[in-house]
Protein backbone atom coordinates (compact mmCIF):
# COMPACT_ATOMS: atom_id res chain seq x y z
CA UNK A 1 0.00 0.00 0.00
CA UNK A 2 1.25 3.54 -0.83
CA UNK A 3 1.39 5.93 1.13
CA UNK A 4 2.78 8.51 -1.31
CA UNK A 5 1.13 12.72 -0.78
CA UNK A 6 0.85 12.02 -4.67
CA UNK A 7 -1.32 9.34 -5.09
CA UNK A 8 -3.80 10.54 -3.00
CA UNK A 9 -6.68 13.13 -3.66
CA UNK A 10 -6.40 16.29 -1.69
CA UNK A 11 -10.01 17.62 -1.47
CA UNK A 12 -8.51 21.19 -1.35
CA UNK A 13 -7.64 20.58 -4.98
CA UNK A 14 -11.32 20.44 -5.96
CA UNK A 15 -12.40 22.99 -8.41
CA UNK A 16 -15.85 24.37 -9.31
CA UNK A 17 -15.06 25.20 -12.44
CA UNK A 18 -14.28 21.11 -12.92
CA UNK A 19 -18.07 20.23 -11.50
CA UNK A 20 -21.43 18.85 -12.48
CA UNK A 21 -23.06 20.70 -10.23
CA UNK A 22 -21.29 24.17 -11.07
CA UNK A 23 -22.41 23.65 -14.71
CA UNK A 24 -25.82 22.19 -14.46
CA UNK A 25 -26.49 25.67 -11.63
CA UNK A 26 -24.84 28.26 -14.84
CA UNK A 27 -26.50 26.97 -17.34
CA UNK A 28 -29.99 27.27 -15.81
CA UNK A 29 -29.40 30.35 -14.63
CA UNK A 30 -28.33 31.79 -18.09
CA UNK A 31 -31.83 29.89 -19.32
CA UNK A 32 -33.42 31.67 -16.60
CA UNK A 33 -31.50 35.22 -17.59
CA UNK A 34 -32.66 34.53 -21.03
CA UNK A 35 -36.40 33.90 -20.13
CA UNK A 36 -36.01 37.34 -17.62
CA UNK A 37 -34.81 39.35 -20.74
CA UNK A 38 -37.62 38.03 -23.17
CA UNK A 39 -39.98 39.08 -20.28
CA UNK A 40 -38.67 42.66 -20.11
CA UNK A 41 -37.47 41.89 -16.32
CA UNK A 42 -33.97 41.73 -16.51
CA UNK A 43 -33.66 44.66 -14.09
CA UNK A 44 -35.82 43.33 -11.34
CA UNK A 45 -33.29 40.26 -10.27
CA UNK A 46 -30.20 41.84 -10.04
CA UNK A 47 -29.08 39.19 -7.65
CA UNK A 48 -29.60 36.40 -10.26
CA UNK A 49 -26.47 33.81 -10.12
CA UNK A 50 -25.23 30.29 -9.99
CA UNK A 51 -23.59 29.29 -7.13
CA UNK A 52 -22.43 26.05 -5.26
CA UNK A 53 -22.92 24.60 -1.83
CA UNK A 54 -20.34 23.23 0.75
CA UNK A 55 -21.41 19.99 -0.84
CA UNK A 56 -20.80 20.81 -4.40
CA UNK A 57 -24.87 21.01 -5.31
CA UNK A 58 -25.28 24.00 -7.73
CA UNK A 59 -28.38 26.38 -6.65
CA UNK A 60 -29.63 29.09 -8.43
CA UNK A 61 -29.61 32.73 -6.44
CA UNK A 62 -32.70 34.46 -7.24
CA UNK A 63 -32.06 37.01 -4.74
CA UNK A 64 -34.59 39.77 -3.25
CA UNK A 65 -36.99 41.49 -5.37
CA UNK A 66 -39.90 44.19 -4.95
CA UNK A 67 -43.40 43.26 -4.86
CA UNK A 68 -44.21 44.40 -7.94
CA UNK A 69 -41.27 41.74 -9.51
CA UNK A 70 -42.94 39.32 -7.41
CA UNK A 71 -46.60 39.75 -8.74
CA UNK A 72 -45.20 40.13 -12.06
CA UNK A 73 -43.29 36.49 -12.26
CA UNK A 74 -46.61 35.29 -10.48
CA UNK A 75 -48.81 36.99 -13.62
CA UNK A 76 -46.10 35.28 -15.91
CA UNK A 77 -45.95 31.71 -14.61
CA UNK A 78 -50.06 31.80 -13.87
CA UNK A 79 -50.31 32.56 -18.05
CA UNK A 80 -47.73 29.84 -18.69
CA UNK A 81 -49.67 27.10 -16.97
CA UNK A 82 -52.81 28.13 -18.23
CA UNK A 83 -51.36 28.13 -21.55
CA UNK A 84 -50.29 24.74 -20.77
CA UNK A 85 -53.44 23.16 -19.91
CA UNK A 86 -55.30 24.31 -23.09
CA UNK A 87 -52.30 23.16 -25.81
CA UNK A 88 -53.05 19.36 -26.42
CA UNK A 89 -50.18 17.17 -25.56
CA UNK A 90 -48.22 15.25 -28.02
CA UNK A 91 -50.31 12.10 -26.51
CA UNK A 92 -53.48 13.68 -27.45
CA UNK A 93 -52.39 14.32 -30.94
CA UNK A 94 -51.11 10.95 -31.94
CA UNK A 95 -54.54 9.27 -30.95
CA UNK A 96 -56.39 11.78 -32.75
CA UNK A 97 -54.58 11.02 -35.60
CA UNK A 98 -54.57 7.74 -35.32
CA UNK A 99 -58.28 7.58 -34.89
CA UNK A 100 -58.84 9.94 -37.84
CA UNK A 101 -56.89 6.92 -40.32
Amino acid sequence: MRDDATERHDAAEWSALHSEGWYAARNATSALRDALIRAGMEKDFPYLRADLNAFGHGLIELGRVSPATAERLAELLRLALSSAEESPTNADTTTRNDRES
